[in-house]
């Protein structure tokens, strides 16, 4: 009986200990190659504007690729310094934001299908209905959520007026978060940890985003009329 309910007790957990244990274990098993490659690199690092230009370019094709952004960011600030990295990580992200949003305004559904999961579509707008354009905010740094949600208010018409100050400064606090440790990271040599953290701790906003905001289908219509999605 004792072991059922440990068992009963553990197995929630399971999943959020397997994602956790995804960035720690390449540390445990590689710590010496990561270690050696991050002194390499801290020893003789790229010049500043390359590192900008690099961070600003993966960080403008997160809406289209799985590119992680918290990890990006942390290494942009213990390269660049809090305010470098900040700077490169804010327009970074603000050029996807907008460019996303662009392209949703003008092709609509079909690029949604293309770059969402209909299930991931179908959620964002229950969480749309229920909190609207402040989940730009509340959403900015869950991954998944983030994008799917600046497609589809593109998609159904949200102004630029009311899209731009709230994902500019969400933007902005995510930018200035990631560098700052990034740049504390670098100071005190701890990097290889600053990055696991970085990885590992996006996928605990989407459990307490999850948490706080209830199950994302809602069984009510919708007036955020969902696509029509292949």
């Amino acid at each position: 009986m004792v072991s059922l309910a440990v068992r009963d007790l553990l197995r929630p957990m399971l999943p959020m200990i397997v994602v956790l244990a995804i960035p720690i274990v390449p540390f445990l098993l590689f710590g010496e190659r990561v270690e050696a490659w991050l002194g390499a690199w801290r020893d003789h690092p790229p010049a500043a504007p390359i590192v900008a230009a690099a961070v600003v370019l993966l960080l403008a094709t997160d809406v289209f690729l799985p590119i992680p952004s918290s990890l990006v960011s942390t290494l942009a600030g213990s390269q660049l310094g809090a305010m470098g990295g900040t700077a490169a990580s804010w327009t970074g992200m603000s050029l996807g934001a907008i460019v996303g949003f662009a392209i949703a305004r003008r092709y609509g559904p079909g690029l949604a299908g293309w770059l969402t999961r209909k299930g991931d579509v179908r959620r964002t707008a229950a969480l749309v209905e229920r909190f609207g354009p402040l989940l730009l905010v509340l959403g900015r740094g869950v991954p998944v959520l983030a994008e799917a949600t600046v497609l589809l208010f593109g998609m159904h018409g949200l102004t630029w007026r009311q899209f731009l100050p709230p994902v500019l400064l969400a933007n902005l606090g995510l930018a200035l978060a990631y560098s700052l440790f990034g740049e504390l990271a670098q100071r005190y040599h701890s990097l290889p940890l600053a990055l696991a953290v970085a990885i590992a701790l996006p996928v605990l906003m989407v459990a307490a985003f999850r948490a706080w905001a209830g199950p994302g289908d809602s069984q009510k219509p919708s007036p955020v009329n969902e696509p029509n999605l292949p």
